[in-house]
């Protein structure tokens, strides 16, 4: 294991932001992952898991702490029930390289989560979604190192405690599992999942859409509102979505229709009648529109959820811009934005 010191994080980030981290540790191996965490525990300093860095903010101070770069690599699959295969995959893996592989394998489950950044063990974390698509519903099984009590475990789905861009990782023991490998049940030769409205439209009048028509359809739209990294792109260099989408009463939204005197895009979300609302449609209301920006931060020009760095952007600067826009948001509609990215050294 070797440590590194002051290491620069923007280049491990998709925003491209951030200062340096005290310490820096890239984990190769489990052993790897158990020896940096004892030296944090010893030395008695926080310890942050990185991994992709597509869901990440870093503070320009950077982190006074120790930086774990989980790059676990490598994959295999096995024959599971019937016609699925499960894929176990490090959590260091690329993860649009590993939907690629398993489309490649005509197996279906994955193909709506091409085009995003990051890696393999990320995904449980925050419950990739996107499109129609969820990892939980193809999760069979996640490996982690335990830094609390010492030692590998294995949590089945069930154990995930999986939510709305949530997990047990991020939420009830964050900070205590890093993950170090995810099984995937797939389903081979299945259909793609074509829920979401703009791939409806993009197969109208197809009668044989396959998993690679509908993967690379993805990473059309993704590349049409600025969610896909392609370089040169100042759209590409953010966080992905900065906003969830929130989940409130219908009364709420009915109040909030009667204000504007239109009907607001809404969506079932649960029992008791609660709806999911778009945050990109509450931040275009409140006047925030595609391409606004206040110096080198801004909202992408292709899709208002997504905070950009124009060039030259700080930390600073994207949660100004983002306080600016959660405060109007809750002025015009009685609703706080939460935001979706980890921030880290704040």
């Amino acid at each position: 294991m070797r440590i590194e010191e002051n290491k620069t994080l923007a280049p491990f980030t998709t925003f491209g932001i951030g200062g340096p981290a005290r310490w820096f540790v890239e984990a190769q191996t489990e052993e790897d992952v158990v020896l940096a965490a004892e030296w944090a525990r010893e030395q008695g300093v926080p310890l942050f898991v990185l991994g992709g860095g597509s869901n990440l903010l870093v503070a320009d101070s950077g982190f006074n702490g120790m930086v774990l770069h989980v790059a676990l690599r490598g994959s295999q699959t096995q024959d599971g029930s019937a016609d699925e295969v499960i894929f176990r995959v490090n959590a260091g893996e690329e993860w649009d390289e590993f939907v690629q592989r398993s489309v490649e394998q005509n197996c279906a489950g994955l193909e709506c989560l091409a085009g995003i950044p990051g890696t393999v063990g990320g995904t449980p974390v925050q419950n990739v979604g996107a499109y129609g698509q969820e990892v939980c519903a193809v999760i069979e099984r996640v490996r982690a190192i335990d830094i609390r009590e010492g030692g590998c475990v294995e949590f089945g789905v069930a154990e995930c405690g999986f939510g709305y861009r949530t997990s047990r990782f991020n939420t009830t023991d964050r900070g205590r599992f890093v993950v170090t490998r995810v099984d995937y049940r797939l389903r081979r030769g299945g259909a793609p999942t074509l829920r979401y409205a703009d791939l409806q439209k993009a197969f109208a009048g197809d009668a044989e859409p396959t998993l690679a028509k509908a993967a690379e359809a993805v990473r059309r739209i993704r590349q049409s509102k600025g969610m896909l990294l392609v370089e040169g792109d100042p759209d590409g260099r953010s966080a992905g979505s900065f906003f969830k989408n929130p989940i409130v009463a219908s009364e709420t939204m009915d109040k909030i229709a009667a204000a504007v005197d239109k009907e607001p895009p809404r969506f079932p979300a649960g029992a008791d009648g609660q709806v999911k609302v778009p945050a990109a449609w509450l931040i275009e209301q409140s006047g925030f529109t595609k391409g606004y920006a206040v110096g080198a931060a801004g909202v992408s020009s292709r899709h208002t959820l997504a905070l950009i760095n124009r060039g030259g952007a700080s930390a600073a600067d994207v949660m100004a811009l983002a306080e600016r826009i959660c405060d109007e948001v809750e002025a015009q509609f009685g609703i706080r934005l939460e935001r979706e990215p980890v921030l880290l050294g704040f």
